[in-house]
């Protein structure tokens, strides 16, 4: 059980280092994509030209943002309704039913893992976005329109990252299960990491 307790909080370490990287990034999406639908606001409204790009961009920040920060919600909060019944059920019972629940999350967020990352190699994620374009030379000469893989990559990563957090969770179950769960560095929440 020792190995099993270090290996988790060898996972949970690593887990939290990725969501801390991913938590900055989904915040700086967050505020870039507020920048981008301001900045429409401006153009449509009080000049009249609205912009053609805004939206598109501020739909793939959402995406990103939202692939990055939901694993880290998904890991500090895990069943929020039923974590309100589960506090008051017996310690193995509870143990139990979340173990089930991790489980069943587990199969469906492998198989979600598996299409969403067939959606970005895939046929869909070949095409370019109709709005979005990036500089591909120094001097700003040389355009390419942004694949939608980059945008669906979103997805994925969100949903691989979740797929990982998951199995750090259902090893922290497996060891609440068997009284070694005090060994396990707590789950520290993202007010106490600086990033509210």
């Amino acid at each position: 059980m020792t190995a099993l307790s270090n290996l988790t909080n060898l996972l949970g370490r690593l887990n939290a280092a990725v969501l801390m990287v991913g938590l900055w990034l989904g915040a700086g999406a967050l505020g870039i994509m507020l920048f981008f639908m301001l900045m429409q606001v401006f153009f449509r409204y009080f000049l009249g030209n609205a912009l053609p790009w805004s939206e598109e961009a501020s739909r793939f920040l959402m995406l990103w943002m939202t692939g990055l920060l939901v694993p880290t919600a998904f890991r500090q909060g895990g069943f929020v309704a039923i974590g309100l019944i589960l506090d008051n059920l017996p310690r193995l019972l509870s143990a139990l039913i979340s173990l089930m629940f991790l489980l069943l999350i587990g199969t469906v967020l492998y198989f979600g893992m598996r299409i969403g990352w067939s959606e970005v190699t895939g046929i869909g994620g070949r095409f370019a976005m109709a709005a979005i374009a990036v500089p591909t030379s120094f001097d700003l000469s040389t355009w390419m329109k942004v694949p939608r893989g980059w945008m669906m990559a979103s997805l994925a990563v969100g949903i691989t990252l979740m797929f990982v957090v998951n199995i750090e969770l259902v090893l922290r179950t497996l060891l609440k299960l068997t009284g070694h769960d005090r060994e396990l560095v707590p789950i520290r929440i993202a007010g106490q990491l600086g990033a509210e």
